[in-house]
């Protein structure tokens, strides 16, 4: 048998077979299946919304040990404000993005190159001496709100939003010593508001005694937000303060919350009762001036009567006085005046001869009471 023409037939055949077949499998792609549904390709729209940037949103407290400015208390917080470098502002606690939190409000009277937003936190409050004492690191959370349209970005001017966010912090040792703590950055450039930029402070050098200890009367740190890129306030939350295990301290003061609605009850409870003796001395007031006001038209009225009634009586006096001169320097004045002199001068006759009379009988009566 001649095998190399048998084994050239026989791959001329395969070759045939498979570009038969090749041919098919074209057509077939090249025209859809009827009985198939067809689905259109996602535009670029379409693409656009899924990949939407959200605003950001606040963290939430994790750790049952954490600072979270719920209560509304930051007695233990301070705004620093005596240094060169420092911003001028005030602090308070507020809502932010559904979250209560405690806030540097800047007054924007420093310029923004150079200035430095510092807030104060005593760990002495929070912890007690003995709880300070333990702190190997601190954790918070920083957020930045922007008051004005004035960042530069890469894609656009006038920007309301933070831009970069950063700073550091520090603070007296027990040596008397200032310790840097490491930096921290973050961030926003398209939204008003940022999310958190986590930062962690630690004390690395605690085993030399650089760290805080019970002797110290106040052991407190800074927060320091520094390259302020446009006009923003600061706001602080989560803080939590941890040992050399890595485990969070308790807070020294922790009220329970039937505790924080008794306090603030017992606060609007004192609130209402100073309003409500402020208005009983307002009260007392308006009714000692009326009363005084009453007492003095009282006064003014009597005055007033009494002058009128002097007044009737002297006219009256001037009116006799006169009606009497009238009728003096008439005739008929002179006829009765004489007629009266003349009834007087009879009257006294009578009188004395009654009198003589009386006399007369007395003595007749004494003798005959004699006899």
């Amino acid at each position: 048998m001649n095998y190399k023409s048998f084994i050239a037939g026989a791959m001329a055949f395969a070759l045939a077979a498979c570009a038969a077949g090749c041919g098919e499998k074209k057509e077939s792609d090249s025209k859809p299946d009827s009985n198939k549904e067809t689905t259109a390709a996602p535009t670029e729209a379409t693409a656009e919304e899924v990949t939407e940037e959200e605003p950001p949103k606040p963290v939430e407290a994790t750790d049952p040990n954490t600072v979270t400015f719920d209560d509304g208390v930051f007695d233990f917080a301070f705004a620093k404000g005596d240094d060169d470098d420092c911003a001028k502002g005030e602090l308070s606690v507020v809502e932010l993005m559904g979250n209560k939190m405690l806030k540097f409000t800047d007054d924007n009277t420093v310029p923004l190159k150079g200035k430095v937003q510092k807030i104060g936190i005593s760990a002495t409050k929070l912890l007690g001496n003995e709880g300070a004492a333990k702190v190997r690191s601190i954790e918070f959370d920083m957020y930045a709100q922007a008051t004005a349209d004035h960042l530069k970005t890469d894609d656009a001017d006038g920007v309301r939003a933070p831009g970069w966010i950063g700073g550091g912090g520090g603070t007296v040792t027990a040596q008397e010593k200032w310790y840097d703590f490491k930096e921290f950055s973050g961030g926003e450039y398209n939204f008003e508001t940022s999310g958190n930029v986590h930062a962690v402070f630690k004390f690395l050098l605690a085993d030399s005694g650089q760290c805080w200890n019970e002797d110290m009367e106040d052991a407190n740190f800074l927060i320091m937000r520094w390259g302020v890129a446009n006009e923003s306030d600061m706001y602080i939350d989560n803080i939590v303060f941890y040992d050399e295990d890595g485990k969070s301290i308790p807070l020294l003061d922790q009220k329970s919350k039937k505790e924080q609605l008794e306090d603030a009850a017992k606060e609007k409870a004192s609130e209402a009762k100073a309003q409500f003796d402020e208005a009983v001395e307002n009260a007392k007031a308006d009714a000692e001036k009326t009363k005084e006001e009453m007492k003095a038209e009282a006064e003014k009225t009597k005055e007033e009567m009494k002058a009128d009634y002097e007044k009737a009586v002297a006219d009256m006096k001037s009116d006799f006085e006169k009606a009497k001169s009238e009728i003096a320097n008439s005739e008929e004045y002179e006829k009765v005046k004489a007629k009266i002199d003349e009834a007087e001068a009879k009257l006294k006759e009578d009188t004395e001869k009654a009198k003589s009379a009386i006399e007369e009988a007395s003595k007749a009566i004494e003798e005959a009471k004699k006899k």
